[in-house]
């Protein structure tokens, strides 16, 4: 999954005054460790300063610790699933760890502000949108369909949960707890 892609994208195309360093902590094989990290600022929205902090998490089950301390403050979630029909076990298995991840530290995943991007989807044998929401047993939750590297549906992705969380926001909500 290209969670890595997705985040160097955004700090690529993100003014230098609205961003600020890019943290990556790598393993020998170069995946992401623990997070990669962007701070992003929004500027102000009805008098509130906007600043999201973008963060990568592995979804592989050996670092669950490392998901763990990073999803304890999380207010939206962009899960990125992998469209290649070869990784959907690896998939499934990231989606399933989250809904526990979460549950366990008291967020309400149907409150969770969430979009799905399906990443991939260049890739020749590409799942079915539908079968991939199948998969995953979604059901209204927001899906866009990804090629991280080159930016389809990236900043689509990030719009998305932006939007859900200030709706929460002015509703007085927030988090999904």
């Amino acid at each position: 999954m290209r969670v890595r892609e997705n985040l160097q994208y955004v700090y690529g195309k993100t003014a230098p005054e609205a961003k600020g360093k890019m943290i990556a902590l790598k393993t020998e094989n170069e995946e992401t460790l623990f997070f990669d990290f962007l701070p992003l600022n929004l500027g102000t929205i009805r008098g509130f300063h906007v600043r999201f902090h973008l963060y990568g998490v592995p979804g592989a089950a050996h670092y669950s610790a490392s998901c763990k301390r990073i999803l304890k403050g999380a207010d939206a979630i962009v899960f990125v699933a992998d469209s290649d029909p070869a990784q959907a076990k690896a998939t499934l298995a990231a989606w399933n760890q989250l809904q526990e991840t979460l549950a366990a530290q008291g967020y309400d995943f149907h409150k969770m502000p969430l979009t799905v991007q399906l990443d991939h989807r260049e890739h020749p044998k590409a799942m079915p949108v539908d079968e991939l929401k199948r998969l995953l047993g979604l059901t209204d939750q927001p899906v866009i369909e990804a090629i991280a590297p080159t930016g389809v549906g990236v900043f689509d992705s990030l719009k998305s949960v932006a939007k859900q969380i200030l709706t929460q926001l002015k509703n007085g909500a927030g988090g999904g707890k």
